[in-house]
């Protein structure tokens, strides 16, 4: 069903544009009680807290315009696939087991690749960014990525990367081909490395329009190489862009992303790729308060998936509808010639206008 929704709405959407990106994220669901399938106490985005909810991994493929969620999955806590009688009352099929949320967002970007769907930039927050083999594997997958990372995630300066594995020494076996530090040679946070920034590193950045005024930030990019446990490696990770925030008004820098972006991407570029994945929190916004994606009361596997995929099929048909119009159409004001109305016309329970004599 999700695949016959894409089938119809992204060659529509690609007449406004290209596709841009791959959006990794997932959503949560509060509940109450133990039945409903997933229920487990987890981190809600809804909430902003860790608290008893549902939650669930999606991927949408999205234009500078436009996303639809193109593949949609229950994250099933481990919790659950202990309990086999658990999982067999709420109708779980007996061949999924547990994955992690980045296991589950990897096997849908490789269904989308089988699918042959255009490939974009995958986007994702640092609850996907900050896994080393998630990153490893976009990469051997021949894709991109703009995804975020924790403040304490590692790296060496512009410039450096570990010391090489040391020469053989007669009559000690095989030579060594781990790579090295030393106390004097140690990565380091790119938090720290942010904060020794020059002045100069920093510009001010806008990158789109928003509700009230045109969003911006100031940023700095640098080229590093992440150093997560490569003294287990026998090649350095290659280099790539470390992108962080750091708004005026606060007092260390507040976000940071690593992206594979080409190294000649300018700065504003790169910002504005980065910064595309807010389009999916509006996405889960409209579905959960247009479509009624988070008022699902059944407890099944089954049931959950299919109304999501109904609301999806919805949310599908509408982004189908507003990218018929030209992107210059606002909404509430979509460009359509209004007739005039006749000179009779009352509203329907208007008062009677008074008779003439």
């Amino acid at each position: 069903m999700l695949a016959e929704v894409r089938r119809y709405v992204l060659p529509i959407m690609q007449k406004q544009g290209p596709v841009v990106a791959w959006i990794v994220d997932d959503t949560g669901f509060p509940k109450q009680g133990k039945h409903s399938v997933g229920v487990a106490r987890q981190y809600c985005g809804q909430l902003g807290k860790s608290d008893n909810c549902q939650a669930a991994v999606s991927l949408s493929v999205s234009t500078w315009a436009s996303s639809l969620p193109i593949a949609w999955r229950l994250y099933l806590p481990e919790v659950w696939c202990q309990d086999a009688e658990r999982c067999r009352q709420a109708g779980v099929p007996e061949e999924v087991g547990f994955q992690t949320k980045p296991e589950i967002a990897l096997g849908q970007i490789r269904q989308a690749i089988e699918q042959g769907i255009p490939v974009g930039v995958v986007l994702a927050d640092a609850g996907y960014g900050k896994g080393t083999q998630f990153r490893t594997d976009l990469t051997e997958l021949g894709l991109q990525y703009a995804v975020g990372i924790e403040s304490s995630a590692t790296v060496w300066e512009p410039g450096q990367q570990p010391l090489p594995a040391p020469e053989r020494k007669p009559g000690r076996g095989a030579a060594p081909k781990r790579l090295r530090r030393n106390a004097d040679h140690q990565p380091i946070s790119v938090k720290q490395l942010a904060l020794n920034l020059p002045s100069s590193a920093w510009k001010e950045i806008r990158w789109r329009q928003g509700s009230q005024e045109t969003l911006h930030s100031r940023f700095a990019a640098v080229r590093v190489r992440p150093a997560h446990r490569d003294y287990k490696r026998t090649e350095p990770y290659p280099e790539e862009w470390l992108l962080i925030e750091w708004p005026k008004k606060e007092s260390e820098p507040t976000k940071y992303w690593f992206s594979t972006l080409p190294a000649k991407t300018s700065l504003k570029s790169l910002v504005k790729i980065t910064k595309h994945r807010w389009i999916i929190e509006r996405d889960y916004e409209e579905l959960k308060q247009e479509l009624g994606l988070g008022h699902y009361e059944g407890r099944g596997w089954r049931g959950f998936h299919h109304h999501a995929t109904l609301c999806i099929a919805a949310y599908g048909f509408l982004v189908s509808e507003q990218n018929r119009f030209p992107p210059s159409a606002h909404v509430g004001n979509l460009g359509l010639s209004v007739p005039e109305l006749p000179s009779d016309f009352r509203p329907r329970g208007s008062p009677r206008p008074p008779r003439t004599t």
